[in-house]
């Protein structure tokens, strides 16, 4: 591993590389910047097995040292296990913060899904992501970020019906259908059922009980929320009920996948998604025997999507009909994409919308050019962001997911030309870097990003192996 001043050291020759257009790639080594085994939080051979298989189709010595760093990460870095109840508990941090976001953890093991059948240990740790989010959920539906135990946080003042075992009481969609994306993964992937026990149910009901809520056809419903910020998407507005809607059928959500405050609460790539992770609930619910859950969540889907249908696609002044952001119901729409995930570009990753429709096709466009104000082309790399970092401020996420979206060739390898010459020198993925100076980035250990893009590599070396042949 390398020591910390030679990790400072390769990121300012990055940095003078990029600045000055010297080759330095082709002069440096590339040392693994994983923890020694026994710093490791997990190991697991199905994993080792296939971070060496696929490090041997990468001709490319930066990018297979970069996949072999970031792949395993989150089992490297970020969980936790145990026993609750007589049963697997992991818990799963981001990376620098510990808490446990339920969205983050849920893209964070998704990669590791293939390896669980032929890996046991692997199994129970996820079957341990699976149950910790359950758990999570009968605590409070509404919450997006949870603590360990009961020690509380540093949002607890926030203006909202804040808990003890809560990191943040953020109320976004997303936050409850990633939890069925893996359940629903991890049943597809070991056909354990286990998992699915009563407090599985339970939370499944508060599910949909609190998407009923915020479909808010009888009044606002319990949630609210304020922060005393000077930063405005950090709150929200009208006394914490958000800005005026009409009731559709769509449901409303108060924060985006970035934990940014939404301005029109029909956050739509989340209506989407809501729709998927509802008939993915059905299907599940019936495997085992939960009938009400499987009548209501399918009724629900059926409702939610055909308020899509209605209200999702508007007419943009130059890109044409296209999905929105946001919506309210009025007529107003917003039109933008935002880097995090669910959003309109990643729509065919999360299973919502076909690739090949020619709606999502316009739409694509849109947010990948100069229309989109929160998309940023620079000398370093061009990609999607958000008001989350701010502006000029590229997620490498934006750019995986639209690697992983895309069956241009081409496109692919210049997603992954711009992810390996972006990192810094650091070996991972950040939160975000400026599009001119990737030296600037924020967060230095944000495993979703890390594991998002090794599942981008998995995927390429699968389907497209030509692309890993050569240097980029």
């Amino acid at each position: 591993m390398l020591t910390r001043r030679t990790a400072v050291k390769l990121t300012a020759l990055a940095a003078a590389g990029l600045a000055s257009g010297l080759p330095l790639r082709a002069e440096r080594t590339f040392a693994s910047m994983r923890p020694p085994l026994k710093q490791r939080k997990f190991v697991s051979d199905a994993v080792e097995a296939a971070v060496t298989e696929t490090s041997k189709r990468i001709d490319d010595a930066e990018l297979r040292w970069l996949f072999g760093n970031c792949f395993p990460n989150t089992l490297d870095t970020t969980v936790e296990t145990g026993e609750r109840n007589g049963g697997p508990d992991t818990f799963v941090i981001t990376g620098d913060i510990h808490a446990m976001w339920l969205r983050d953890s849920s893209a964070q093991v998704w990669p590791y899904l293939p390896f669980a059948a032929r890996d046991a240990k692997l199994r129970r740790l996820l079957a341990g992501v699976v149950r910790r989010q359950s758990y999570c959920i009968t605590v409070d539906p509404y919450a997006n970020a949870f603590n360990k135990g009961t020690e509380g946080s540093y949002w607890e003042r926030d203006l909202t019906a804040m808990k003890k075992e809560l990191h943040e009481r953020k109320w976004e969609i997303d936050s409850l259908c990633y939890p069925v994306r893996l359940a629903h993964g991890y049943w597809k992937a070991t056909g354990d059922l286990s998992v699915f026990d009563d407090e599985w149910k339970r939370a499944m009901r508060l599910v949909l009980r609190t998407f009923r809520e915020q479909q808010r056809k009888e009044g606002n419903g319990p949630y609210k929320f304020q922060r005393e910020t000077p930063v405005a998407h950090d709150t929200v507005p009208l006394g914490g009920y958000g800005n005026p809607t009409r009731k559709v059928g769509l449901i409303h959500s108060m924060f985006r996948p970035s934990d940014d405050a939404t301005t029109y609460p029909f956050l739509i790539p989340s209506n989407y998604f809501a729709v998927t992770s509802l008939r993915q609930m059905a299907e599940l619910a019936r495997t085992v025997g939960a009938m009400d859950i499987a009548a209501e969540s399918a009724a629900l889907a059926d409702e939610v999507d055909a308020a899509l249908q209605r209200y999702a696609v508007q007419a943009h002044p130059e890109a044409g009909r296209i999905i929105a952001y946001e919506t309210d119901g009025f007529g107003n729409a917003l039109f933008m994409d935002d880097a995090n995930v669910p959003s309109l570009l990643a729509l065919p990753y999360l299973g919502a919308m076909s690739a090949d429709d020619p709606l999502y096709r316009n739409t694509r466009a849109f947010v990948l050019s100069g229309q989109n104000p929160y998309f940023f082309a620079g000398t370093a790399a061009q990609g999607i962001g958000g008001p989350h970092v701010g502006m000029d401020m590229i997620w490498p996420m934006s750019i995986t997911l639209r690697g992983l979206t895309s069956s241009d060739d081409p496109e692919i390898r210049t997603c992954l030309r711009m992810l390996r010459d972006t990192h810094a020198g650091t070996g991972f993925m950040h939160e975000s870097f400026h599009k001119d100076d990737p030296a600037k980035f924020t967060r230095k250990w944000f495993a979703w990003a890390n594991t998002l893009f090794g599942e981008f590599v998995m995927k390429v070396a699968a389907e497209r192996p030509h692309l890993l042949k050569g240097t980029l």
